[in-house]
């Protein structure tokens, strides 16, 4: 694929068919995705791949512990909740995938259904969890970087036919990740990206979220246009 197919083909996938990835083609995805730049070249990134049984059981913890009401303990910084026109933008990505879904505004049990399948990463077949050395823990410029890298990853999924979902939905638990994916104590669970075939029958998957223009984002200075 063109670099600019990718670029402006590439969605969010939520729906997946249960066919397995295969290991060698998600090592070629990872090396492409390394590339991405680094801050100094840091490379402060790992991953943890995980699917089948293991995955299954990060899956049901995540998902028992949440329904149970025990509080998110997610490793990264999570921040504050969204406002002004952030928000409005959380809503409406939110408003596309509900309408395409079928899920009304007071139907809390599909709404709920939905919240579920992030808390099991969409139900796919593999997920990758992204961490980073916890000795660069607080550093402005290792975040950066494994932005850079999830970035690169899912576009390179993208290229060779698999979707994707970065989320946080699927890591709340981090107690539960940690144990059944044997992550490393030494790293900082920070992403999940939901990896597989995706499913076309999913109505959500063929949502393309909106962007706001260039002419909003960017400022440009000394050109003579």
């Amino acid at each position: 694929m063109q670099f600019d197919d990718v670029i402006l083909g590439r969605r969010s996938i939520r729906g997946y068919k249960p066919d397995p990835v295969p290991r060698a083609l998600i090592e070629e995805i990872l090396a492409l995705a390394m590339r991405a730049p680094s801050s100094m070249n840091t490379q402060p990134w790992n991953f943890y791949v995980v699917t089948g049984d293991a995955l299954d059981r990060i899956r049901a913890g995540n998902t028992e512990r949440m329904v149970a009401g025990v509080p998110q303990s997610r490793e990264f910084r999570t921040g504050q909740p969204f406002e002004g026109l952030h928000r409005e933008r959380q809503i409406g990505v939110a408003k596309q995938l509900f309408g395409a879904m079928g899920i009304a505004r007071d139907d809390k049990e599909k709404r709920q259904d939905w919240v579920l399948r992030g808390f099991r990463q969409f139900d796919a077949p593999v997920c990758i969890i992204v961490t980073y050395d916890r000795v660069l823990d607080g550093s402005d410029d290792t975040p950066f970087d494994c932005g850079a890298v999830t970035n690169a990853l899912v576009n390179a999924a993208w290229s060779r036919g698999l979707g994707a979902v970065i989320n946080s939905q699927g890591i709340m638990q981090s107690p539960v990740v940690r144990e059944h994916a044997g992550i490393a104590e030494d790293q900082v669970i920070m992403k999940a990206i939901a990896l597989g075939w995706p499913d076309d029958s999913f109505p959500a998957n063929a949502v393309v979220s909106e962007r706001k223009p260039v002419a909003e984002a960017a400022v440009f200075v000394g050109f003579d246009d």
